[in-house]
């Protein structure tokens, strides 16, 4: 749902950098188009806002801790309420645009634009339109392997080592349902349907490498 203009834009913030943090905060508060419900360190803690917190639009990093931008997006892609989505990075693979169109973001900004570059994104992107760089959405990658988060590899190889849910919640110091809802990214981008299938699919990998 596009955002009427007599409204302030919610928005909040996925940003590992708290001095990155710091300068987003003072950019939204000094200009009354925006309002910013939620600032998190993280995708996990950022999904947990998506849970609590109704917004508008979401500014995620691409390398964050824990879960990443693609996991973030991979997550939130079927929830039809979810916020709609602007990857803002200075990663510096020129791959990252194409990649998160195709997981369903609704925009992106590079951090070396100016911050009035970002501003003008999230306005865009919160009435209905999609900002993109110039990009080639023709491919994908073919190794479902080379697409798991840094968490979702940690999750994979606790699988295979046997640990139950509550035991890789206790292990991993996240909640059971932030674990379950990364196996089931992760079953998804393997395409298994249980761990016996994704422990037997990380063993295959572990073995032709």
């Amino acid at each position: 749902m596009a955002v009427q203009q007599s409204r302030p834009i919610t928005i909040v913030i996925a940003e590992k950098n708290p001095l990155l943090q710091s300068s987003l905060i003072k950019i939204f508060s000094g200009d009354e188009r925006f309002t910013v419900a939620a600032v998190t360190s993280d995708g996990e803690r950022f999904i947990e806002a998506v849970e609590k917190t109704p917004f508008d639009v979401g500014v995620i990093g691409w390398e964050m801790p824990y879960l990443d931008g693609r996991g973030v997006l991979q997550t939130l892609r079927s929830r039809v309420d979810a916020p709609r989505l602007i990857v803002y990075t200075g990663s510096p693979n020129p791959d990252v645009p194409r990649q998160a169109m195709t997981l369903g973001a609704a925009g992106f900004c590079s951090k070396r634009e100016p911050p009035e570059q970002l501003l003008d994104t999230i306005i865009a992107v919160a009435a209905g339109r999609m900002v993109f760089p110039f990009i080639d959405v023709s491919s994908l990658a073919s190794d479902p392997l080379a697409g798991l988060t840094p968490r979702e590899r940690e999750l994979l190889a606790a699988l295979a080592g046997g640990l139950t849910n509550q035991q890789m919640a206790g292990q991993l110091d996240i909640s059971l349902n932030t674990v379950k809802f990364h196996l089931k990214n992760l079953y998804d981008k393997l395409g298994v349907g249980n761990r016996a299938q994704a422990v037997a699919f990380y063993l295959k990998g572990r073995e032709s490498r």
